[in-house]
């Protein structure tokens, strides 16, 4: 099959990627049966899959994580910064390919007939010196020979977009977004990085006062988050009474999926190489697989705010970790009584109750099981990883929600995508609409089971639920697929308690636009 399929040179190129060819072939077997998709059963609502914690209880789990946090256990935040900024500046980068001036009075006439994203320019013009990077692009343009303020003052912004995204000038449209500057201070801006920096001050420092976060990263910009690190971490360590310990990590190579024609054949590039394609954030399940911390933090690298609005960000970050110990403290006693032989038919009956009620993992009893096919049952139940996940009312973001599921007859709560729901079913579509909770990635996770051995994460991933998308390559049409999604299939068989928290909470940049929300202005 491998000769019909791939070329001794193809089979040379999938061998140095670090993966075999068996691999590849079940990836195009993939491409060939489709992606399959979850079968929802109800949104996750207050007290049905989403817990919800009075002020009284929030106190109690934030200082339940205080106490043990930061004398007994390793902490860390895993923040995926290798996505490019191009999405953030995606309608000013069509304005800028599509005419070859930008004046105010133009684009004013486009939005009156009603032109969504020529309204979405006007919001920038108006703006344009709310936002953080306004003094370096001043300064980049310059030293050019061009006076920004007065292009301003025409209305002429042509120029002015071309030194923000392109290599004259900032070249914000090819950088990560880590990398850009999103908040002022009296004294400094700060970038999405030293954002994360900062905000880690505030729930991931130990007794020593060390901080550890770990980033990844495009391999392309490694180089420019060192240099960026070296130049401000006196500073931070300095500001925020803190000894910094940051880690950088890349996609592993190895995770890229094979791309397939339209008929479901390996793409072919035109020197006639195999087209290997990133697999998406599922495939950061390898990097989390290595970080050997007891508590573990994520958190996407857009979603920042300022120091003004950081208290409410730590104390729930706080609130999700201590619930998280709390019921790992749980877990592990039900583990150890089990394991050293303890199986009256209270502490299984009170285990399986916990199953059911604090994890949302239906549990059924059955009289006519024997006690110890209960104790085996419950223990596999109980011995995985485990995470507690932040959810938002939801207002309109963009985001997949909490659901219900059933899966070969197993009901579990799973963080579930539109991509992920069948659009030719009229109930799974109204299901779906009708979540009252969407996801921020506001995550805390345990990966070490009760004897303090990290657990390998890749046997807990749902490796059918990928994605399949239609691309372009070459002016030729492609398919590609996309692995788990990291807090999707990546971690469908983890144990997982899903937490109502406050909008407050949320407030990614998703579009250079939302720099002007108001809680990211801090002059």
């Amino acid at each position: 099959m491998q000769a019909t399929v791939f070329t001794d040179k193809d089979i040379q190129q999938i061998r140095e990627m670090g993966i075999t060819v068996d691999d590849v072939l079940s990836q195009i077997e993939m491409f060939k049966k489709g992606a399959p998709y979850v079968k929802l059963i109800r949104p996750c609502t207050v007290n049905d899959g989403i817990k919800v914690f009075d002020e009284d209880e929030q106190k109690k789990l934030s200082n339940t994580y205080d106490k043990y946090a930061s004398e007994e256990m390793d902490l860390t935040k895993f923040v995926p910064a290798s996505g490019a900024a191009s999405r953030m500046f995606r309608i000013l980068l069509r304005f800028n390919n599509r005419y070859r001036e930008i004046n105010r009075y133009h684009i004013e006439s486009i939005a009156k007939n009603g032109d969504k994203e020529a309204g979405y320019m006007l919001e920038f013009m108006d703006g344009i010196y709310k936002f953080p990077f306004i003094e370096d692009l001043r300064s980049v343009m310059s030293k050019n020979s061009l006076d920004m303020d007065t292009l301003i003052k025409a209305g002429e912004f042509k120029q002015i977009i071309d030194f923000l995204l392109t290599s004259k000038g900032l070249d914000y449209a090819n950088l990560p977004k880590g990398l850009i500057k999103f908040h002022y201070y009296r004294d400094r801006t700060r970038t999405a990085f030293e954002e994360h920096i900062a905000e880690s001050s505030g729930y991931i420092k130990d007794n020593l006062k060390r901080s550890c976060i770990h980033f990844t990263v495009s391999p392309v910009h490694m180089e420019k988050f060192h240099r960026l690190l070296k130049d401000i971490q006196e500073y931070y360590e300095k500001q925020f009474d803190m000894i910094l310990d940051v880690s950088f990590s890349v996609q592993k190579k190895q995770t890229d999926t094979i791309a397939v024609d339209m008929d479901n054949r390996p793409f072919r590039l035109n020197n006639g190489s195999l087209l290997f394609r990133p697999s998406g954030h599922g495939a950061l399940i390898e990097n989390l697989n290595s970080i050997d911390k007891d508590i573990i933090f994520i958190k996407n690298i857009d979603n920042v705010v300022p120091d003004k609005l950081k208290p409410d960000i730590f104390l729930w970050k706080k609130v999700l970790g201590g619930k998280l110990i709390q019921t790992q403290e749980k877990i592990f006693y039900y583990i150890k009584e089990l394991k050293r032989g303890n199986v009256n038919k209270n502490i299984l009956d009170e285990a399986a109750k916990f199953i059911r009620t604090e994890l949302s993992r239906p549990f059924e009893s059955d009289g006519n099981l024997a006690l110890e096919a209960k104790r085996d049952l419950i223990l596999k139940k109980l011995d995985r990883p485990l995470r507690v996940c932040g959810m938002v009312k939801n207002v309109g973001e963009p985001g997949g929600g909490p659901f219900w599921i059933e899966d070969n007859g197993n009901i579990s709560i799973q963080i579930v995508e539109s991509a992920q729901v069948s659009p030719f079913s009229d109930e799974q579509q109204r299901i779906f609409a009708s979540s009252t909770h969407f996801n921020p990635v506001d995550i805390v996770c345990s990966i070490k089971d009760w004897e303090g051995k990290p657990f390998d994460l890749k046997k807990f991933v749902d490796h059918r639920a990928v994605l399949i998308s239609q691309k372009s390559k070459e002016g030729k049409d492609l398919k590609a697929l996309e692995l788990p999604g990291l807090w999707n299939g990546g971690m469908a068989y983890w144990n997982t308690i899903f937490v109502e928290v406050p909008l407050v909470t949320f407030n990614p940049v998703k579009t250079v636009n939302d720099l002007l929300r108001k809680e990211h202005q801090n002059k």
